[in-house]
């Protein structure tokens, strides 16, 4: 059976796609990220399992295509502005986070017996984080707009412009490293580079706009031109010495300011995730299992150093700029695995003879029991806080209210608070006030906490999950306390957090009533059995006031000719 499959390319790449399709699924019912099930597909699928992937050439082919996408999407949402508007707290916990695990990395990676360069490139490898993972992580939990969401998403983009930089060295090391003149090597590696950057700045002035403006009236021809000049710049890159990696970022770093960016993103995010299952197949299967097991200690050791010590030096330096335990343990979290980066990195180190394959297979593994192990650890990260939030405390520096403002509670108190001021808590505020009650509204979204002010609302930055800060509320003149935070998914987070909510008002003691918006009638009944007062349905009460503003109408039309009438009936 198995050289039936390998002796036609379609066979193979058929088989291929059905095992991925195959351990995918298992993966999804493990709640594991794509990349863990695609490792495991090549590991299956090489020459130490079922050896059915044996055409090397084509497979290679499809994965630079892939790395090329993947970078091209890099740079199309490379966003330094959310790194501008996040201030010091990106750029510093960014930097410090990748400080940290290089230099400790490489300390424990000598401890360990690897030679210093393969220690320095090991140690490099394990401080990028996957980006595509927590961003698929905190979506699925609706945190990607909270505070700590907000800043993971700040160093993580310095994470990626720290990757783009180390790749660029490598790139002009790997020149250098292959050449006699190896400093004029380097150096026209930066020329062409220099030039490059020159020409794409000046496509961005001139040409990128009015391109896609035009391509975008035939939107089949905008993707395929993406495609096309990912690839170009991927093989000028390649050709110039500096990386298709290189290049294909630069391909989207030139896109990303046009009006298309998001378009062109969602669409090649399918074709991303596809041709990189190429890429991993190509790793899984050069992988031996027999190399891995040696390397099991070492790996053992290296992710117990990511899981721990990464959210750990992010915690620290969040809890010395004064934001609170909660958020720095929440944000630290996502630092707590390595990412496809680290692959790719130790993937060129290998190309260039810098590091033997076993450094590959070792931080292979790395990578299979961070992001696994990582993926429950962000998946419960409130549970898991609870757990360690008694030991915790020396990373909170009291007072220093960086979370806090210039807020100040009304000397009157508040009548109603309500927790999430997106439309649906806006609108209810809204109301409340043209009623003549005090609100007080509560919003982990920056921007959310900042709309309200604007429109005149007391309002509180925090989360409606965190007991603490709600045990901090001024809740003593308060009547009424509203949760219109959207919906989780329990099937993911397994925490309500309407139900959170309403333990938190109970156990301070809360002598008002809870409202809370529901989505359907299943949650509605669960949520009266866990104390909610009243529950509102945002669908069914406003089909139910339009239904009234019809008939009131109805009824309205339906009186007006009866008057004529009957006074004509009269005349006669």
């Amino acid at each position: 059976m198995t050289e039936t499959i390998t002796d036609y390319i379609f066979y193979e790449v058929a088989a291929l796609l059905v095992l991925a399709a195959g351990v995918g699924f298992v993966g999804l019912l493990l709640r594991q990220p794509l990349i863990v099930s695609f490792i495991a597909v090549g590991i299956v699928a090489g020459p130490s399992v079922l050896n059915i992937a044996r055409s090397d050439e084509y497979i290679d082919l499809l994965a630079e295509l892939g790395i090329a996408v993947l970078l091209f999407l890099v740079g199309l949402k490379l966003d330094l502005n959310l790194v501008r508007t996040l201030g010091p707290v990106a750029l510093l916990t960014g930097l410090g986070q990748v400080a940290f695990t290089t230099i400790f990395g490489f300390l424990i990676g000598l401890g360990l017996g690897l030679d210093p360069v393969t220690a320095i490139y090991v140690a490099i490898a394990l401080t990028f984080s996957s980006t595509i993972i927590i961003v698929k992580l905190l979506s699925d939990k609706r945190e990607i707009d909270s505070l700590h969401g907000r800043i993971a998403l700040g160093f993580l983009i310095v994470q990626d412009i720290v990757v783009v930089l180390a790749m660029i060295m490598l790139s002009a090391l790997g020149v250098g490293a292959q050449s006699d003149s190896a400093l004029t090597d380097i150096l026209s590696v930066f020329s062409y580079g220099a030039l490059m950057l020159v020409a794409v700045g000046l496509f961005i002035r001139y040409a990128a706009n009015p391109l896609m403006e035009r391509l975008s009236r035939a939107p089949e021809l905008m993707i395929s031109f993406a495609i096309g000049w990912a690839a170009l710049l991927a093989a000028l890159g390649h050709y110039f010495g500096f990386g298709k990696e290189l290049g294909g970022l630069l391909a989207g770093v030139s896109l990303a300011s046009t009006p298309f960016r998001e378009a062109i993103a969602a669409r090649l995010a399918s074709l991303r995730d596809f041709l990189l299952l190429f890429f991993f197949i190509a790793l899984g299967a050069s992988l031996d299992l027999g190399v891995l097991g040696d390397n099991i200690g070492a790996a053992i050791v290296f992710s117990l150093f990511v899981l721990i010590g990464n959210p750990l030096i992010v915690l620290a330096i969040m809890g010395a700029m004064g934001y609170r335990k909660r958020t720095g343990f929440l944000a630290g979290l996502t630092v707590a695995q390595i990412s496809e980066f680290s692959l790719i990195f130790m993937a060129m180190g290998v190309a260039i003879g810098h590091v033997a394959a076993d450094a590959m297979g070792l931080v292979t593994l790395v990578g299979l029991i961070t992001i696994a192990a990582s993926t429950y650890m962000i998946t419960w990260s409130h549970q898991l806080y609870r757990f360690v939030e008694p030991v915790l405390g020396p990373f909170e520096r009291r007072g220093a209210g960086t979370e806090e403002d210039n807020w100040q509670p009304s000397a009157d108190g508040h009548d109603v608070v309500i927790f999430g001021l997106g439309r649906y808590g806006l609108a209810i505020a809204e109301e409340l006030d043209s009623a003549g009650l005090k609100v007080l509204g509560v919003d982990f979204n920056p921007v959310a906490v900042r709309e309200a002010r604007q429109l005149g609302f007391d309002v509180m930055f925090g989360d409606a999950t965190d007991p603490e800060f709600i045990a901090h509320l001024p809740l003593a003149p308060v009547r009424w306390a509203i949760s219109a935070v959207p919906e989780h998914d329990t099937g993911i987070t397994h925490d309500d957090p309407r139900r959170s909510l309403i333990r938190s008002l109970h156990d301070t003691g809360f002598a008002g009533r809870t409202a809370v918006a529901v989505h359907s009638e299943d949650n509605a009944e669960r949520l009266k059995q866990g104390g909610a007062d009243l529950v509102l349905n945002p669908y069914r009460d406003a089909a139910s006031q339009a239904a009234s503003l019809v008939l009131g109408t109805e009824r309205a039309q339906a009186r007006e000719p009866a008057r004529p009438a009957s006074k004509k009936e009269e005349v006669q």
